[in-house]
């Protein structure tokens, strides 16, 4: 469903007269439109529309309504967010289950965010930025939010491993580490799941909002930190911190705002965790394409980036004092 059609569609799930449907580049695991929706009084909404392509893989998450309920408890705790307009599963109204929210102005391209002067003052701010967001995001209650999962992480990536059926030696041996040094945390948390520097939406100012729930879940809540400061999503750049800052500043933000003490091993060790799930996601992202079921060059270039991710986390285990355990 496109074009006429799926104008047609939206307005009836959001009410109004739908105009200027435009398809967005960026976003290789759902697509992304923006359209503005024009109210019987005059008045004009600019909105956007996420919806999962026909046969897509998710890696986790619970769908759209689960990362419906999670914007309006995020949005109560000070978490910045997109006004949410309507989300459902139903294939039926969009084509495919589908989010519509608040389109927001800001820039989320890294690139620009991490190299162009109008950002110069944002750079010194966001780390700091994020973490006292994420330090407010894990004040929420899971409990108190239907159809979140808590998964051990390294198994379910051992066994997505195991099932895509290609050799990673480095993934393998970064997985042994994994599991053999396994932090224990009794703090269970709301976490985003994908807390990095391309779903955020920045101005000159800094931080605006933060976009894209669709892997949130309960976890340790150092699991988001850690995945901030993944070197891939750096994007070239050397600070630690998504490419704009450093781990003291985000880990002081933290603190502050949440009253904890951050483990800096356990840090780490996500921040390991996080290298070896973006390039096991990489693989998955890659098979989309090459089995045919969403024929996609982003995806295909998704696939390239997997080495990369071998480098990096044979790179973070060369750091690591304790020796990896040898195989059974």
């Amino acid at each position: 469903m496109n074009g006429p059609d799926l104008e047609a569609a939206l307005a009836v799930v959001v009410g109004g007269t739908v105009t200027g449907l435009t398809r967005l580049s960026g976003g290789a695991s759902r697509e992304t439109w923006a359209f503005d929706l024009t109210q019987d009084d005059g008045t004009v909404e600019r909105l956007i529309l996420q919806r999962d392509p026909p046969g897509a893989s998710r890696i986790g998450g619970g769908g759209m309504d689960l990362e419906a309920r999670v914007l309006g408890a995020a949005a109560a705790v000070g978490v910045p967010v997109p006004r949410l307009v309507a989300a459902s599963e139903d294939p039926t109204l969009v084509g495919s289950a589908f989010i519509v929210m608040q389109r927001l102005d800001g820039e989320t391209i890294p690139r620009r965010i991490l190299r162009d002067d109008n950002f110069a003052h944002a750079r010194e701010v966001l780390a700091a930025q994020c973490g006292a967001v994420l330090a407010r995001l894990h004040r929420l209650d899971p409990a108190g939010i239907d159809g979140l999962v808590d998964v051990d992480q390294v198994g379910q990536y051992r066994d997505l491993l195991d099932a895509l059926g290609q050799p990673h030696p480095a993934f393998e041996l970064a997985l042994r580490w994994l599991a053999a040094h396994q932090p224990t945390s009794a703090r269970r948390a709301v976490v985003h799941g994908d807390f990095r520097n391309g779903n955020l939406i920045v101005g000159p100012e800094g931080l605006r909002a933060v976009l894209d729930w669709e892997l949130v879940h309960t976890g340790d809540p150092l699991e988001d930190l850690g995945w901030l400061c993944v070197r891939a999503w750096r994007f070239g750049v050397p600070k630690p911190v998504g490419g704009f800052g450093e781990y003291d500043q985000l880990i002081a933000a933290y603190e502050a705002e949440s009253g904890t003490v951050v483990d800096r091993d356990a840090l780490r060790w996500w921040e390991i965790m996080g290298t070896l799930k973006w390039g096991v996601m990489c693989i998955v992202q890659a098979t989309t394409h090459t089995s045919g079921i969403v024929r996609s060059v982003e995806l295909a270039a998704i696939g390239r980036r997997v080495c990369e991710n071998e480098w990096d986390v044979l790179d973070l285990l060369a750091c690591q004092p304790t020796t990896v355990p040898a195989a059974p």
